[in-house]
Parts: structure tokens; sequence; C-alpha cells
């Protein structure tokens, strides 16, 4: 897996830094990309970005990560349509860490053709893995929505949105095993998408974000104030465990 070229990545308050060296002096146990950014005010080193797959074409400028799709791009396993598509671009950053969220903001305002889509994806191989986006659909709406694939079986979870919606900001929050995927229209007030467990995800995982174009169509995404902070989606505090 190639990692992201070196450069310097604005966002919002902070940087994406080059490297570890780029960063202040700050102790680590292990050289792991959510602790050192967790030391250093959620900045992302941009060296523990790596790509498992690599897009058609892609930028890096002005604060921004932009992906261009290939077509026939996806990512889904079996369930209903019964065919295996493993080919979506993603690039993502490793960890062990079990308490954690991660923020993205999405711009997908260039998306045109059904199914074109991007957002925030967990991909450990291709029989185990999650995304969320806004999938493109038609001129009225457009599908607000989640898949999460456990041992080669995908799942699907959407709500219409107006096709006027051209931005999302993400939330992806790690509780050991269980995750949790928010979204948000200002990137202040988040609303819950998804809870699942990831039956894969016990200890070390590989998240960040994805775009692609399942049918014939191409467009570009632009990934813009990406950030790890303290885990935002709390401890259950109602009903005890059995």
């Amino acid at each position: 897996m190639k990692k992201l070229s070196k450069t310097i990545i604005a966002v919002g308050a902070c940087q994406i830094a080059t490297s570890c060296a780029s960063l202040p002096e700050v102790a680590h146990e292990r050289d792991d990309a959510v602790a050192i950014a967790l030391a250093n005010g959620g900045c992302i080193d941009a060296a523990s970005l790596k790509w498992t797959r690599e897009p058609a074409g892609f930028s890096v400028q002005n604060g921004a990560i932009s992906i261009k799709t290939a077509p026939r791009t996806d990512l889904w396993q079996r369930t209903y349509y019964h065919f295996r598509n493993d080919n979506a671009p993603a690039l993502q950053m490793s960890t062990g860490e079990k308490y954690f969220s991660f923020v993205v903001k999405t711009d997908f305002s260039q998306s045109h053709h059904r199914f074109d889509q991007c957002g925030v994806v967990m991909y450990l191989d291709s029989e185990n893995w999650l995304k969320a986006s806004v999938e493109y659909e038609n001129d009225s709406f457009q599908h607000l929505g989640s898949v999460v694939t456990n041992d080669g079986y995908s799942d699907w979870a959407t709500t219409a949105i107006p096709a006027d919606v051209k931005t999302m900001w993400y939330r992806f929050s790690r509780r050991a095993d269980d995750f949790c995927i928010e979204c948000s229209h200002d990137g202040v007030e988040f609303s819950q998408m998804r809870v699942c467990h990831m039956r894969a995800a016990a200890d070390e995982i590989r998240f960040g974000i994805y775009a692609c174009s399942p049918e014939d169509s191409s467009f570009t995404a632009v990934f813009t104030d990406m950030k790890i902070t303290e885990c935002a989606w709390k401890a259950h505090d109602g009903q005890q465990p059995d």
C-alpha cells in the first residue's frame, strides 16, 4: 500500500503533518496514528495515511484531499445482488487504540450519476468492512446510508435526503470492537446513523476515507476538516449488561 505524498494538509485549526518529526515531541509507547494524533491536538500525520487501492487520481492542496473516482468501482459482498465488488480506493490509517473518534467533512457537489458516493470507511479485508456515505440517485433525491459487511455478507441501511445536499460531515467512533457512525450538516450537531459490531475488529483496524462510482461514471470527491478526537460516543449508562 502506497503512502500519501509528503504534503502538509491544513485542516481547520491544525495541520496534517508530513511526518512525526513535524509534530511536537511527545512520547508514545508505539507508532500508532491515533495515539500520535490524540497527543497532538487531533492533527493527523500524513505519513500514516496509506492507500488500499489507489484512485484514478488524487490531489492534496489548500487543506483538502481530492479523490477522482474510476468507473465501476465499488464495495459490496454477496447479499441480495449476488455479486462481489471489491475495488473501491480507500485512504486509511492504522491503529490499535480502542477508544477514539474520527471526523471528516465530505463535498460531493460533482457527483452526477447513480450510486456516485464518498464518505468514511473501515476496510479490514474484502469480507470485513463498513462504510457510510451519500449516494447520488437522481435530480430529486439521494441516499444517506451505511453498509456493514461481516464475514463476507453486506447489508445496506439508507434514508432518502434532498438532491440539493452537497456536503456531509461524518463522525466514526470506536469503543473496542463496537462502532458508531454519525452524520452532520454543520460539523457541530451530529445524529446517529448506525451502531454495529465488527467481528474482525478486535485488535488493530484501518479506517479513513473512500470514494467510488459503481456504474459508468467518474467524479471528484473532496475531503476536509479531518481530525481525531477522544471518543465522542460515550459509554452506555442505562440497562446494565447481563
